[in-house]
């Protein structure tokens, strides 16, 4: 009986030391906490594939379907690759890219034969999930019809491929310059046997960027045995083809080895740049070195936990925002700008793929806390961008201006890096950008200007831009403060109050006016949706962006008639039914609690506008709702688009219990902590930990907290006391305390 009782104690004190050591995850497994294959479901958007931190190559399977869900190139839905391209969009609405496409075979195809769909590609494959796998640095698959084994790593600049053929078979790689997605066109490519292991070539296309040109060169561990070349469906003789479709198909001797190993590299401004661009090293060595690089990039947040999926939503989320923006610029400086010019960054990298409209909101305040040696390129990036056409980007992919959303957020993302601290870019500079690109006439700003605001019958989607121009108003004044410009601080400060116009206080909804400064669009239905045309909000309706004030809540709130009705609307917001009515109805609007949408961007700041209504429980129930029900660890993880890292940033920073509500106010808001423990590594070896005692599924109520064990009762803390380092720590509860976080 005593051995009994001895065994039985023996693994319940195994048992509590192995649920302990889980909560706190090693540096070097942290990796294996990430599935890069939430968010590949539903409307996430994501791929699977490889890239490094903020790499320029981003190597992923293309299932070759051109449809909205597949504008990564990748759905899980699918069961069909039709080869591996080199650049990707991480999550965005948006079908570009999937640039210089290979795929191995093992069977001689005829590239001359038409293929109007998918269905027409002779190399295409099926491929299963069970034969598949993701991880941070790291990606394979088994292609079922030519039975060969595909596996891919890369490092910032070069893509490394690895095919395992059967026994015996044919060799063989398709290079297809003319595989295309959605709207993606060709315009002109070519493709040059440069010697028995090299090639090179271009691709030239149009779609969402209008001159996106991108060069290549590729070298493989075999000699090349044969190379059928193939041009607007033709073959041609020779060793260089240039067309509007261009493909090949090599050929290599086996060697007695059943393994095939590629290395390609990219560039936007020549070929001898992407010669450059080519890395040394093998596959095995680029693997691990690209795995020690995400794990390094994963562990400047610990977070401890005894619930396993919490930590694979968490640092997936983490993995999800440190991939875009994309390295632009090529080892030498080199990149080429949308007008063709070719221009140096000189002491920074240059980075594109600016997603603004989605990431200034957390995406960009996340990275001065993750990656802030990244923020000052990104910054000088904008910059550079700006000296095209003297306005600062909206939406850059490759260099192009799409002006894809509205607003100019490269303004916020601006001043919040210049309030947190970020060195390295010239502030005079960047306010002359932000005040000549608010000053010009483009995208409405005209309108803006003469009236105040933008009339509904002169502009669609009028109530989301008059928003969000007043709040780049805002930040624009903010920086002219700082440096020192009182009349220029007084004019944007004036404009920011453009809001104003807008709210109808009978309804408290945001709605669309005329020119005559007087009448309201009619009829009026808070719940209709028009995609992008003939309607007053963008990807939305009025419930969605009447929230759209974070540089003044408390003034927002005044105008709503004070916290209590204030509050009432707000809530009801999560509360109303999810109906959406229209014909046209935004694909956008997902993630639907009540009427809030958490799938599309312009939700994510509302639910911690209650902190400033003097009722910061309310703000911990439905942050903490939002949390649980809109991420999880399926390939439909992910309740909409993840736009290239913000979905994913809302979560980083909402389960430690911090969210920049105002991304430009150098503040976050408190929110709840899903987490026992959160440490935050900073600079110079400083950390700042948050930490949750009682924390759980239904203790998610703040009872008290204090930071550096002085009692903190307000709901916002500052970047800078962050980075000073210290802890703050929570008690937490079933119940809302309704006197935590209220000042008088």
């Amino acid at each position: 009986m005593k051995n009994i009782t001895l065994l039985v104690l023996t693994a319940v004190f195994l048992s509590n030391c192995k649920s302990n050591s889980e909560k706190i995850i090693s540096n070097n497994d942290l990796i294996m906490k990430v599935d890069p294959l939430i968010g590949t479901g539903g409307h996430g958007h994501t791929f699977p594939g490889v890239t490094v931190p903020f790499g320029m190559i981003q190597v992923s399977p293309d299932n070759g379907i051109s449809n909205w869900d597949w504008c990564s190139g990748y759905h899980y839905s699918d069961s069909i690759v039709s080869g591996f391209s080199h650049l990707h969009l991480s999550g965005t609405g948006i079908g570009d890219l999937a640039d210089i496409l290979f795929m191995p075979i093992n069977k001689k195809v005829d590239l001359t034969l038409p293929t109007p769909s998918r269905n027409d590609l002779q190399y295409k494959s099926k491929y299963s999930h069970v034969n598949e796998k993701a991880v941070p640095g790291f990606y394979q698959v088994f292609l079922e019809d030519p039975k060969i084994n595909v596996e891919l790593t890369s490092s910032q600049r070069t893509a490394f491929h690895k095919y395992t053929f059967a026994e015996n078979d044919l060799q063989s790689v398709i290079i297809d310059l003319g595989f295309a997605i959605n709207w993606d066109k060709t315009i002109k490519t070519g493709i040059t046997i440069e010697d028995e292991n090299t090639i090179s070539g271009f691709r030239f296309s149009t779609g969402w960027a209008k001159n996106q040109k991108v060069f290549f060169v590729a070298k493989f561990s075999k000699p090349i045995s044969e190379a059928n070349l193939v041009v607007n469906n033709k073959v041609v003789q020779g060793k260089t083809s240039e067309g509007e479709k261009t493909a090949t198909q090599l050929f290599f001797k086996s060697n007695d080895s059943k393994e095939l190993f590629i290395k390609v590299a990219l560039s936007s401004v020549s070929i001898a740049n992407a010669k450059e661009n080519l890395d040394a090293g093998d596959f095995d060595k680029a693997k691990s070195a690209a795995e020690k690089t995400w794990n390094t990039a994963l562990s400047t947040i610990q977070v401890e936990t005894p619930v396993d999926s919490l930590k694979t939503i968490f640092y997936t989320a983490l993995y999800h925002a440190q991939i875009a923006p994309a390295t632009y610029s090529d080892k030498n400086g080199q990149f080429r700008r949308e007008d063709d010019t070719i221009i140096t960054a000189k002491d920074y990298t240059t980075y594109s793929t600016l997603s603004l409209w989605d990431t200034f909101r957390a995406e960009n305040p996340l990275l001065t806390l993750i990656a802030p040696d990244k923020v000052s390129d990104i910054v000088n990036s904008m910059l550079a961008y700006y000296e095209t056409k003297k306005i600062l980007p909206v939406w850059t992919l490759y260099a192009n201006e799409t002006n894809t959303m509205t607003g100019y957020h490269a303004i916020p993302v601006i001043v919040n890096a210049y309030k947190n601290g970020i060195k390295g870019f010239d502030a005079e500079k960047a306010y002359e950008a932000m005040k000549t690109t608010m000053m010009q006439n483009e995208r409405g700003l005209d309108l803006y200007k003469k009236f105040g605001f933008i009339p509904y019958n002169l502009l669609d989607e009028s109530v989301t831009i008059t928003l969000e121009y007043a709040y780049d108003d805002w930040c624009v004044a903010q920086m002219a403060k700082a440096l020192g410009k009182e009349a220029d601080y007084q004019y944007f400060l004036n404009r920011s109050k453009a809001y104003q116009f807008l709210i109808d206080d009978k309804t408290g909804f945001m709605r669309g006016k005329s020119e005559d400064g007087k009448s309201w669009n009619e009829p009026f239905d808070p719940k209709h949706s028009n995609h992008r045309e003939h309607t007053d909000y963008t990807e939305g309706n009025a419930w969605q962006h009447s929230w759209f004030v974070p540089q003044n809540v408390d003034a927002f709130i005044t105008l709503h008639g004070g916290n209590e009705k204030f509050s009432e609307r707000l809530e009801k917001l999560f509360t109303e039914s999810s109906e959406i009515t229209g014909n046209n109805i935004s694909a956008d609007i997902s993630g639907l609690i009540g009427q809030y949408a958490h799938g599309n961007e312009p939700s994510h700041h509302i639910a911690y506008m209650f902190n400033h209504a003097k009722q910061p429980w309310r703000t911990q129930y439905w942050v903490r709702h939002i949390l649980d029900t809109q991420y999880n660890t399926s390939p439909n993880g992910l309740s909409g688009n993840e736009d290239c890292g913000q979905m994913s940033a809302w979560y980083v920073f909402s389960s430690m219990g911090l969210y920049p509500m105002n991304p430009a106010s150098g503040e976050y808001e408190i929110g709840t902590p899903i987490f026992e423990k959160t440490t935050i590594k900073l600079s110079k070896g400083i950390s700042f930990t948050i930490e949750a005692e009682n924390v759980s599924e239904k203790n998610f109520y703040i009872q008290s907290a204090t930071l550096n064990g002085v009692p903190f009762n307000q709901t916002t803390i500052t970047h800078q006391q962050l980075l000073q380092g210290g802890t703050l720590h929570f008690v937490m509860g079933s119940e809302p305390n309704k006197t935590w976080g209220i000042t008088k």
